[in-house]
């Protein structure tokens, strides 16, 4: 039988500390037999973590000073400046990992482009970063509501025609009325005066003091006309237009416009193009002419063209060759001044497709070539750097990591000590991060960056201050992981997995967590992991990218007993009950699987995402329940739910009223009733939202959703104060194990002065829930400080990225007049992520102790997290007012 990977394989594999048995064992269809004892090479070959990449992102030490200066030139800069300081404001937040503000700065970007091309770009830009909602721009053009940064720009407004080019010249003193121009053997007849009026070159031939201008005939053989483009010259002296011309003449009568400085007749010839490029085809066939006649309208819509194919066309070698190959003064026609946008543009997407590449590293040679000033050179010269220690150039990649450093970025340091531990250098590395940790304030990455060439115990130190200092970061978690495995300990390295994977859905995590519960022969929780992961991410795959997750899903049913229908549901309503989304992920994985109703099951999928913080994922499970909604009214609601997540909630109504009135179900009064419910202020709209909770529950669905909706109602009972309405619904959630409804009425018991009974009611949703972080969250409200304290910390352990524990501690911290231990306390949080309240809370502390500097940084940090927060903006502008 033919090897998993081919024989010269095996020694990389055994030098990888890889076991070539396993994959042997799977190509043969049984899953490798593995042991958690510490002397198994597989399970070692299995559970191991990679090193972490340096990764290709501008991270600066104090991300909040960065935004805060960008928020403070953005108030004052020219109008030029703005769409690069929010590109500058995007790079922060992608290091930062967070994608909606990322999308906002690149909203901010595109519109306040001061030229055509920054808005082509941005504007391209957002097309590609929200390439998966290309459906919602339909959904929305049929609701007759046009997404503005989908479309594309109408370059010719944006570039009008200026009449002052045009230098034409008037002369009285002229022969005759007609002149004759000869090419080859025909002649074309045109009108000396309107001819004339095309430039100062032919008013000067025709006109002025040459010998043509006593001539009535004038050979023009040679001047790369043909007869049939002076005719159509002609033509366009008389009547300013070239509407009928075929693009091959435009493109003769342009190069000829612009021999004789014919301003008017090339614009025109200019615009014309423009109107006709429509694919790559001809993007790719006109932008030469674009660019040797400087035709800047054609450029352009070239360009967008092009853009707007992202990432298709960086695969046509054609159109890459334009970009590399283009001079100064090309791109000048091309891009005019968005030359660093557009290079920024363009490696993020190639990036994206393969780091490695050829284009990859040719473009951003480019944006190093095209960096305006410290920042954009640190950040091209890191990613460039980044490329080229992935194709192992490593001294190329020294270089610009140095010089990265060099302009201030840090975090650049990491690639440096990377290159001298692969010198042999492991103590220079150590060294490099030791200086670094000491000169700023210690960021979670420095610890890990130092842990990587430190002894095993010295290492697990750096990792728990690495954690500590930065609970997002997956490697410290993965090698506590594999050390325990190996230490023969795996409940504990379960434990430890289980951590991270208890806030933040990783695939690496979910894989390690996939083969521990191998060693554990526990093929339930194995398959569960796998399932979850296919649902994540479909085509993943195993074992350092060699085995398909879908494959090892496979075997690893073959030890897990198949389950009825029946059998699936009763497992999905028992992991719903539980607060258990990994588990209901799995069982839906399962059921879609068979020949269930997959619309409504890609919807509850939908569901589930969102609540495991996976936006993008959940869209795309929205999109495959339309896709395979078993009616048009149940099609009708996965397209409102579409519209309501992305932010248009009025069409999503629409969808939900077009629904019902097909069809009354519940799926179509719940959307309708939510949307109502959630974007409107109007007091007087509770009455309608509590009717169509009422007529969703008449309508047939299961306890699952029908649980969801009692306890919507029951929220809206307490907003117009009928707590025993709320109460008797929220116990009918209860009764059909409706989990969450604990929440709900222990809020009940709180109002009416009960804080034992709700405290009870939250202790109840703790034992019963799986996920609990919100629950302790929750619980805290309703106990003395000292307990509140308590179940806060236990919401830290549990969530770290949940903001209201740090919130809480700083406020109480405050209280006992210990500023300086409050301040810590919220800038703790604030260093892994950037929240609006914590950055606001901060502000307030620091403008408590009047540090002006301090709340003003914090103020414009925040702003630029949510620049419309009008809290913000009151104190923002109070503090402003006492700045020295």
């Amino acid at each position: 039988m033919r090897s998993f990977f081919p024989a010269e394989s095996y020694k990389e594999a055994h030098s990888n500390g890889l076991n070539p048995q396993s994959w042997l064992q799977i190509e043969r269809g049984k899953l490798p037999k593995l042991s958690s004892h510490p002397s198994s090479s597989s399970i070692e070959s299995l559970v191991k973590v990679p090193q972490p990449a340096i990764l290709p992102f501008f991270k600066p030490a104090d991300y909040v000073q960065v935004l805060a200066q960008i928020h403070e030139e953005l108030e004052s800069c020219p109008p030029q400046e703005r769409s690069n300081l929010f590109l500058l404001q995007y790079q922060v937040f992608r290091g930062l990992g967070e994608a909606k503000l990322m999308r906002r700065s690149l909203q901010g970007a595109w519109q306040k482009a001061n030229t055509v091309h920054e808005k082509i770009i941005f504007g391209a830009w957002l097309k590609y970063e929200k390439q998966e909602e290309v459906l919602i721009a339909d959904l929305l053009a049929n609701c007759g509501k046009c997404a503005k940064e989908f479309a594309p720009v109408d370059i010719a407004s944006h570039l009008p025609f200026d009449v002052g080019s045009e230098g034409r010249m008037t002369n009285e003193n002229h022969i005759s009325q007609n002149v004759t121009f000869v090419i080859g053997n025909e002649k074309i007849t045109c009108d000396r005066q309107k001819i004339s009026e095309l430039s100062a070159p032919f008013n000067a031939m025709l006109k002025g003091y040459f010998s043509e201008s006593l001539s009535s005939t004038i050979d023009l053989s040679e001047n790369n006309i043909s007869p049939l483009g002076m005719k159509a010259v002609s033509d366009f002296s008389l009547t300013g237009s070239l509407i009928d011309v075929p693009p091959n003449l435009l493109l003769e009568i342009l190069v000829f416009a612009n021999k004789y400085c014919c301003e008017k007749l090339k614009d025109a010839c200019d615009r014309r193009l423009a109107s006709l490029v429509s694919s790559k085809e001809d993007a790719v066939e006109l932008m030469e002419y674009a660019l040797d006649e400087h035709s800047t309208v054609l450029a352009a819509s070239c360009l967008q063209v092009l853009l707007r194919d992202l990432p298709n066309c960086l695969n046509d070698i054609r159109v890459v060759e334009i970009f590399v190959h283009a001079n100064r003064q090309q791109l000048a026609v091309m891009v005019g001044p968005g030359v660093f946008s557009l290079f920024c543009f363009l490696s993020e997407v190639s990036m994206n497709l393969n780091s490695s590449s050829d284009t990859t590293a040719h473009i951003l040679e480019r944006l190093v070539e095209f960096a305006e000033n410290d920042k954009q050179r640190l950040l091209a010269l890191h990613q460039l750097g980044c490329v080229r220690l992935l194709r192992k150039e490593y001294d190329e990649a020294r270089s610009l990591f140095e010089g990265a450093a060099t302009a201030g970025h840090i975090y650049s340091v990491a690639g440096l000590a990377r290159l001298d531990y692969m010198n042999g250098d492991k103590l220079l590395s150590y060294e490099k991060l030791s200086s670094v940790i000491s000169s700023v304030t210690p960021l979670g990455w420095m610890y890990q960056e130092r842990s990587l060439y430190c002894d095993s115990d010295k290492r697990w130190e750096d990792l728990e201050k690495a954690s500590n200092l930065d609970p997002t970061l997956i490697y410290p978690y993965m090698y506590r992981t594999a050390t325990l495995m190996r230490m023969q300990n795996a409940q504990a390295a379960l434990a430890e997995i289980n951590r991270i994977l208890g806030f933040k859905l990783s695939l690496e995590c979910l894989e390690i967590r996939f083969f521990i519960h191998l060693a554990l022969e526990d093929y339930k929780a194995a398959l569960c992991d796998v399932q979850t992961i296919l649902t994540l991410r479909s085509d993943y795959r195993m074992f350092e990218g060699r085995v398909a997750a879908s494959q090892l899903c496979t075997l690893v049913r073959e030890h897990v007993e198949r389950w009825t229908t029946a059998d699936c549901w009763a497992r999905l309503y028992d992991c719903w009950s539980a607060v258990d989304d990994i588990g209901s992920l799995s069982v839906i994985y399962q059921m879609l699987e068979s020949d269930a109703a997959k619309g409504v099951l890609y919807f509850r999928q939908s569901l589930l995402l969102l609540r495991l913080s996976c936006p993008e994922a959940a869209m795309r499970s929205l999109q495959l329940a339309r896709q395979h909604a078993s009616s048009e009214h149940e099609r009708l609601v996965y397209e409102g739910w579409i519209l309501y997540d992305t932010g248009h909630y009025e069409e999503g109504l629409r969808k939900a009223e077009e629904s019902i009135s097909i069809k009354r179900s519940f799926e179509a009064f719940f959307l309708k009733a939510y949307a109502l419910a959630d974007s409107s202020t109007d007091p007087s709209y509770s009455s309608t939202v509590i009717s169509l909770l009422e007529d969703a529950l008449k309508c047939p669905s299961d306890n699952l959703r029908k649980g969801q909706a009692l306890n919507n109602l029951g929220s809206v009972y307490v907003d117009c104060g009928k707590l025993d309405l709320a109460a008797d619904c929220y116990i009918n959630a209860l009764k059909i194990r409706h989990t969450r409804a604990h929440h709900g009425l222990a809020r009940v018991h709180c109002l009416k002065n009960d804080k034992a009974a709700a405290y009870m009611e939250m202790t109840e949703l703790i034992k019963k829930a799986k996920n609990n972080a919100s629950a302790y969250e929750k619980r805290s409200e309703y106990c003395d400080r000292e307990q509140a304290k308590a179940d806060l910390e236990m919401v830290t352990r549990l969530d770290p990225l949940r903001v209201y524990p740090y919130r809480y501690r700083a406020a109480v911290l405050m209280d006992n007049h210990k500023e300086e231990e409050a301040i810590a306390e919220l800038s703790r949080a604030i260093a892994f992520k950037a929240d609006l309240h914590l950055l606001h809370l901060r502000a307030a502390f620091h403008e408590h102790k009047e540090d002006v500097l301090g709340a003003l940084r914090d103020c414009r940090a925040a702003l630029s997290v949510d620049p419309n927060h009008q809290e913000m903006l009151e104190l923002h502008s109070r503090v402003n007012s006492h700045e020295p």
